[in-house]
């Protein structure tokens, strides 16, 4: 059987994350905002015409595309359950005690009878320099001519790289401000995923069938 198969890092996109950034291989960058939803049916038809006319004006204010993605996951409530656990050692009536836990008992059965999903809405916002250069394997841009380095080349390559990516960075943030202006006058509010948040995103898109280790917290709609 042949051996050569490719791991799951080479299968995977993502170069790097850093400074709140997901660099791919083809060394374009990308910024996560997680919105806020809106309970649209409770809205009267002339909110709901306010907000779709919104929506459309904001969709065609845009020069550079966006990608729109909903995320479904079961709740987790571990961290839930053992703050229950923990109140219920604190109390000192025993019959508090016994509700502490039949209640917590009641919780723990009805989640794992029953799959309770949380919906999380991404904007994930795209910046793709004019002029595209070969990822090397330690970073997302890569001047390194071929042949011997002269004294300080390395080093002023690696200068010429961070002044680039700070200003690809800032052509991004940019664009996420848009995003974030936009969506705000919808009255949805965002909230720009950090390093870690969007670490734990890719974990849960790699593995659904793993339970989360924290919930990432959405912000308030």
């Amino acid at each position: 059987m042949p051996g050569n198969f490719a791991s799951a890092q080479d299968l995977v996109s993502v170069d790097e994350i850093r400074e709140d950034v997901v660099l791919l291989k083809d060394g374009s960058l990308r910024q996560v905002v997680m919105v806020g939803g809106v309970n649209f049916s409770l809205k009267s038809e002339g909110e709901q015409n306010l907000i779709i006319g919104g929506y459309q004006n904001f969709l065609n204010s845009l020069n550079f595309p966006i990608q729109i993605i909903i995320h479904s996951r079961k709740i987790n409530i571990e961290n839930y359950l053992k703050q229950l656990e923990e109140r219920k050692q604190v109390e000192s009536s025993g019959l508090l005690q016994d509700q502490i836990e039949e209640y917590r008992e009641f919780v723990r059965q009805f989640v794992s009878e029953h799959a309770i999903m949380v919906k999380t809405f991404f904007v994930v916002v795209p910046f793709t320099p004019v002029s595209l250069m070969p990822a090397s394997k330690k970073g997302a841009f890569s001047f390194l001519p071929f042949g011997k380095k002269q004294p300080g080349a390395i080093e002023q390559e690696a200068a010429k790289r961070e002044e680039v990516f700070k200003e690809n960075v800032s052509q991004l943030r940019q664009r996420t401000a848009q995003i974030k202006d936009g969506l705000g006058s919808l009255g949805l509010e965002t909230l720009v995923l950090n390093e870690e948040a969007i670490a734990e995103l890719f974990y849960n898109f790699y593995n659904p069938e793993s339970v989360e280790k924290e919930s990432i917290q959405a912000p308030e709609g």
